[in-house]
């Protein structure tokens, strides 16, 4: 098993990717805050997420040639220039064409952030990088536990949920100190053609695909930029998982306070659980991925899921529905994960255009099924709407399936060899 360095670089990249989890995750519990404070319905609340879904988008297609003009060690200090400034706005902005336009500019300048550190991350660590990005993923994780609990304390406190995006900022500015300090200065440049190359080499191994070869029929240089059947089930299935994991990050606060009986600050707080449930899940599912083949461990960690949600659904009283929550967390831990994973394997010397696809796929995700339950929600209220997510949690259950008939079928000597994670 690789062996990964802890040294300064790879500290400041985990503190900066858990600087967006804390605004990512603690989002969630302000939509329905927001909601209540701008007189709106479930779905038009909703189109905070569309808001966020459109500018994780462009910051994807921004991240390449920034990242080339500026280097990648800037470019992520960029990113948080930019959330810290939209977070401002969130903050000091009071109506909806406002808000929605504010978390825009903050995921456009995210997403820069989530592509700066995981490049940084690769490179600086070959082999051990699928370590390094599972870590990574657990401190985004980890600091989105804290922003639940912030918002909680300070609407109990009859302060509102905008003294979080004052902390937020405060952090950003904390970290940039630190590094400052310490003289901590990530890379500018790309990592040598070679490392890229064996890097995918490494990847395509992993999941018995020949470099250059991704549908696993031969040598084709000229399909070697083609992503090939399974790369694009894994991607529907990462817009489906994502569809899960937004649903409940925007609407678990409503059916705690309509159905648990949980007041609003508890209720934000509360969606903690789910996060610290994901942060459990990847620390451990990192190490479990390594011995299990990732289609039957992705069907294992959906089955959590829907287990989770039954318990969290059927719960009429707070603890028990949060302790579902936990439960519902340890499962949506590896769901993104595993498939990207996949994802990125099968794809071969065509992993740079695939990793960009896949930020389409989430946006695809983040953008219409918030607003869909919203408009459910609207008309039966969001405990029922939100049986959508079983559905959701089904269809995905289906697409592993078929991405592992796909993945046999690329390659027939393929056993589904266990994948590391890589984020």
């Amino acid at each position: 098993m690789p062996r990964l360095t802890h040294d300064k670089i790879t500290w400041l990249a985990y503190a900066q990717l858990g600087l967006w989890g804390f605004f990512l995750y603690g989002f969630g519990p302000v939509v329905p805050l927001l909601r209540d404070e701008q007189g709106t319905s479930a779905a038009v609340a909703g189109l905070h997420s569309t808001g966020i879904a459109v500018g994780a988008l462009l910051g994807g297609v921004l991240f390449a040639p920034v990242a080339r003009r500026l280097g990648r060690g800037p470019v992520i200090w960029l990113g948080l220039a930019g959330v810290a400034a939209g977070v401002t706005a969130l903050g000091a902005l009071h109506p909806l064409p406002a808000t929605i336009a504010s978390v825009a500019v903050i995921a456009a300048f995210g997403m820069m952030v989530i592509s700066g550190v995981s490049v940084v991350l690769t490179a600086r660590h070959g082999d051990a990088a699928p370590a390094a990005l599972t870590e990574a993923n657990a401190a985004c994780a980890g600091m989105g536990i804290l922003a639940p609990l912030v918002i909680g304390a300070t609407v109990d406190a009859g302060l509102g949920w905008r003294p979080v995006m004052a902390v937020e900022v405060a952090l950003i500015a904390l970290v940039a100190l630190a590094a400052l300090t310490f003289r901590v200065r990530l890379p500018r440049t790309a990592p040598a053609a070679a490392a890229a190359d064996e890097r995918v080499t490494a990847a395509a191994s992993a999941a018995d695909v020949r470099p250059g070869d991704p549908a696993g029929d031969g040598p084709n240089p000229a399909a070697a930029d083609r992503l090939p059947r399974a790369y694009w089930i894994a991607w529907v299935l990462m817009a489906v998982t994502g569809s899960i994991e937004v649903c409940l990050s925007l609407w678990t606060a409503d059916v705690l306070r309509s159905h648990a009986g949980l007041s609003a600050g508890r209720a934000a707080a509360a969606v903690a659980a789910i996060v610290c449930g994901m942060f459990v899940g990847r620390v451990v599912g990192g190490r479990i991925a390594l011995r299990w083949p990732p289609v039957p461990l992705l069907l294992a960690a959906l089955g959590v899921s829907l287990a989770g949600f039954a318990l969290f659904w059927a719960a009429s009283v707070g603890w028990l529905a949060v302790a579902g929550l936990v439960v519902l967390g340890l499962g949506n831990a590896l769901h993104y994960p595993l498939a990207i994973s996949i994802a990125l394997a099968v794809a071969g010397p065509a992993a740079d255009k695939a990793a960009g696809w896949s930020s389409y796929s989430m946006g695809v995700g983040f953008g219409i099924a918030p607003v869909g339950l919203g408009w459910v929600a609207d008309g039966v209220g969001p405990h029922l709407a939100f049986l959508l997510l079983p559905v959701f949690i089904a269809a995905a259950a289906l697409l592993a399936v078929r991405l592992g008939r796909a993945l046999r079928t690329a390659d027939p000597t393929d056993d589904q060899a266990p994948i590391p994670i890589p984020a």
